[in-house]
């Protein structure tokens, strides 16, 4: 079994910092940091142990702002060069990896009052994991201090600290602080995503597509008009990071966004939908057939999702997307397609019992739809 994501933050670990932030002298107090941050930590969860790690760096470093941001930068080690932060960790040379999420949080928390010196630390560690995180409060407190850096971050050597222009300022960032303020008017990051766009870094236009996608959420038309400004021309770089931005508006079925990408136009033909079986319990697997007949006298390239109709606790139907396929139909041609849907539950859907549907949605449009009913799961213990 993997290890729990949770134990990236450890005991271990903590240790290690104590041992060199302690040997970079500076004030630290790294009897009172153990103290406080080993006590229950492996009970808690990730977040938590982030905050409890992040709650005795504040007991354990000094409390003038400047000798502790010094302590930090003197215990860390060199920047890393590769872009899977997922390799980077804590060792000899010193702090990096998951470390540094507590270690941004400290600077977050005693740093605001400070932010010219607390940016200057973050630039330094979001060279060893990443900042994202810490580097929101600025933005709310200090905005145009904050974009000022962010805008000119935006040239800087690092890909580390250029991906941090994005992702750092992305409105809606999962386990981040919620910019309400980019949320209502995301245009102070525009700057950032211009310039970033062909970045050399896929790590950085990784972030860049997925900060697009955050707009899409709440502003499609603006992401609508992005794409098809940055689309003409591009390259399969740009064409693939625009694609990836558009993601959520090309599951609702945009047809703007749909037309842009060239697959705007309703199939010319018939598409036709088979279940393999009409009713299934919660648990299951549903297995599927999607027969498709052009009538046209050109290639058609077909965007095709498969939408759910699942049943709430209320009894009506709500509507859940999952890729399907992208392809080219040719003139005249017949193409059979198949794909299995889990009912396994999972926690982030609950599954109820009753009339279902799906439906096949080709280029944003609904051209099938199928109903099945969804049985209760089999008792446990039961024979088969």
């Amino acid at each position: 079994m993997a290890e729990a994501f949770k134990n990236l933050l450890n005991p271990g670990l903590v240790e290690l910092a104590a041992r060199h932030l302690g040997a970079a002298g500076r004030g630290f107090k790294p009897r009172r940091f153990l103290e406080q941050a080993l006590p229950g930590l492996e009970g808690l969860e990730m977040k938590a142990r982030a905050m409890r790690i992040a709650d005795a760096l504040e007991a354990a470093l000094p409390a003038d702002f400047e000798a502790a941001a010094e302590a930090i930068e003197s215990a860390l080690a060199p920047p890393h060069p590769g872009e899977d932060v997922g390799q980077i960790a804590c060792g000899e040379a010193g702090l990096a990896g998951w470390i540094v999420w507590p270690l941004g949080e400290f600077v977050a928390r005693r740093g605001l009052d400070q932010p010219e010196r607390a940016l200057d630390c973050l630039h330094a560690l979001t060279q060893r994991f990443s900042a994202e995180f810490a580097l929101r409060p600025f933005l709310v407190r200090h905005p145009e201090r904050s974009f000022e850096r962010l805008y000119a971050w935006c040239g800087d050597a690092s890909f580390h600290v250029r991906r941090l222009c994005s992702e750092g300022s992305r409105p809606r960032l999962p386990w981040g602080l919620r910019l309400t303020a980019l949320v209502r008017d995301p245009s102070p990051t525009e700057p950032i995503l211009r310039a970033l766009l062909d970045d050399p870094s896929a790590y950085v236009r990784r972030s860049v597509a997925n900060h697009l996608n955050d707009i899409a959420k709440d502003h499609p038309e603006r992401v609508v008009a992005w794409v098809e400004e940055h689309l003409p021309g591009a390259g399969p770089e740009r064409r693939r990071l625009l694609e990836h931005a558009g993601r959520t508006l090309i599951k609702a079925g945009h047809p703007r966004l749909l037309a842009a990408f060239g697959s705007g136009a309703a199939l010319a033909g018939a598409a036709r939908l088979t279940l393999a079986a009409q009713r299934l319990r919660i648990g299951g697997e549903l297995a599927l057939e999607v027969a498709l007949t052009s009538t046209a006298r050109r290639p058609q390239n077909l965007v095709i999702d498969l939408r759910l109709l699942l049943r709430k606790a209320n009894g009506s139907l709500a509507p859940k997307v999952f890729k399907g396929w992208k392809l080219a139909l040719a003139p005249g041609a017949a193409q059979t397609l198949r794909k299995s849907l889990s009912f396994r539950p999972v926690t982030t859907r609950r599954l109820y019992p009753g009339p279902q549907a799906l439906e096949i949605v080709i280029n944003g449009q609904t051209a099938a739809r199928a109903e099945f009913e969804l049985l209760a799961a089999e008792a446990k213990g039961r024979s088969r």
